[in-house]
């Protein structure tokens, strides 16, 4: 039976994934397109050669913010907690996959 159990357990990825569709992030962005925000490939291609690339971004997940991407502002994400938004940082710098 833990042999089920295993097999049964979401991937990393898919769990990110499933967090970013909890927390309506897929509302407003996507893995391989523009919508509202940028495409998830897009912002792993700005952050990559960055210093502390998921820090960074987790902070601009929890803080949003204005500019970076056009006119249309990033709504803060505080109620996030910190662990979360570097999941989901991680999860987009590996090319949200």
């Amino acid at each position: 039976m833990p042999a089920l159990m295993i097999l049964a357990a979401p991937t990393a990825a898919q769990a990110s994934l499933d967090m970013a569709k909890k927390n309506a992030c897929m509302a407003c962005h996507a893995v391989d397109k523009k919508l509202v925000g940028p495409a998830y490939q897009e912002v792993a291609k700005k952050y990559a050669d960055q210093k502390e690339a998921a820090a960074t971004l987790a902070a601009s997940i929890r803080k949003g913010g204005s500019g970076k991407w056009g006119p249309v502002p990033m709504p803060a994400q505080a109620a996030l907690s910190e662990a979360d938004a570097r999941t989901l940082a991680e999860w987009i710098l590996a090319g949200a996959r």
